[in-house]
């Protein structure tokens, strides 16, 4: 079975901070062409600072501009189980591919709580949920016990690892050995091809807003058997993320990195980084040192 690559979509957002969705729909169809699947509302499309009506209507832009052409998964997860739950129904009723629910963040929870939390959402929906584990921004960690448990519910299809530790991305890789059908999606960006080569069902990348075409060639020359092209292009997509994620805040970057491309994109909502002409400097030279395309 192929491997996929889903890009985490950055939020474009107006001068006023409310969305630009004509520029969020040129971001999709940026990365359709480029062969990349797309999940939406995720950490770097900025979902924390987005109203429960904008991810809704976020969402079906989405659909509708994707038309089938790729998969389309969301993240319904927020604190509450409540809401996360009126979430994921509205999603379920738009029609995508998977629903991500990220661990609740701010509430402390035991991992009774979140098998609770995810077997409650996966129990009224359709759609395929996804757990979604990122324990530095939310201080709730997913034990690979706990998704073992959680990968026996007839609507768990799998979880998007954003931990960042090998150890731990092999150990939900082994609950996938375990359990036939259950997915793994790696989060962190320079482990694509590690996570690839050891049963991993692709990949949910940031960093692919800025570098889509790098991303879809890891995924298709592993497809096609070309380790060594596939290697080739993890080593120019781990250095990438090396020198741009040394200047700060990830998705920010990510965010900054994408605008210096297209300005369309929009900064984010506050209190996330404003633009910073000394910063600015930086990225511009490393854009410019990888070959990515600016404009003129």
């Amino acid at each position: 079975m192929s491997k996929k690559a889903f890009v985490a979509l950055v939020t474009c957002f107006n001068e006023d901070e409310t969305i630009n969705y004509a520029a969020t729909r040129a971001q999709v169809r940026r990365q359709v062409a480029a062969g990349n699947n797309i999940m939406c509302a995720g950490t770097n499309g900025d979902f924390t600072a987005l109203t429960h009506e904008e991810k809704i209507r976020l969402t079906e832009e989405v659909v509708d501009e994707v038309g089938g052409r790729a998969e389309v998964i969301v993240n319904a997860g927020m604190p509450a189980t409540f809401e996360t739950l009126q979430l994921a129904r509205a999603f379920d009723r738009i029609g995508v591919s998977g629903i991500a629910v990220i661990t609740p963040f701010f509430i402390a929870c035991t991992q009774d709580g979140l098998i609770r939390h995810f077997s409650t959402v996966a129990d009224a929906v359709e759609t395929p949920v996804y757990l979604y584990d990122i324990p530095a921004r939310t201080q709730n960690h997913i034990e690979p016990g706990t998704a073992l448990k959680l990968s026996e519910h007839g609507n768990i299809a799998g979880i998007k690892d954003s931990g960042g530790a090998q150890d731990t991305l092999a150990a939900y890789l082994q609950v996938a050995r375990d359990v036939p059908g259950f997915e793994v999606y790696s989060g962190p960006d320079h482990l694509v091809l590690w996570s690839l080569q050891n049963g991993a069902a692709g990949c949910i990348s940031g960093l692919g807003n800025a570098m889509p075409d790098v991303l879809a060639g890891i995924l298709s020359a592993f497809n096609a058997g070309d380790i060594a092209e596939a290697e080739r292009q993890q080593s120019i997509y781990t250095a990438f993320r090396t020198e741009l994620y040394a200047l700060g805040f990830p998705p920010a970057l990510v965010k900054r990195a994408l605008y210096l491309q297209d300005s369309s994109v929009g900064a984010s909502r506050q209190p996330a980084l404003l633009p910073n002409d000394e910063q600015d400097a930086k990225i511009r030279e490393i854009l410019v040192r990888f070959s990515v395309p600016m404009p003129l």
